[in-house]
């Protein structure tokens, strides 16, 4: 299965998709995700959990796809 990382910015009301944490710090700054790459990689995110800062609720997850046919 393949890894989501899901960014929901809180005052933007803006949703983001990534597919690792580094994908993140690509796109959006530690400035607006409210915590520095470093901390965000030993915050401990699993599969199912979330991390929520002041200004974001960074959650990882996993993509579902349909089996082939």
């Amino acid at each position: 299965m393949t890894k989501v990382i899901h960014v929901h910015l809180i005052f933007e009301k803006k949703d983001y998709y990534f597919g690792s944490i580094s994908a993140v710090y690509s796109v959006l700054s530690d400035v607006e995700i409210g915590m520095k790459q470093s901390t965000l990689l030993h915050a401990g995110l699993a599969d199912g959990g979330s991390v929520v800062t002041k200004r974001a609720i960074i959650r990882q997850s996993h993509l579902i796809r349909s089996g082939r046919e």
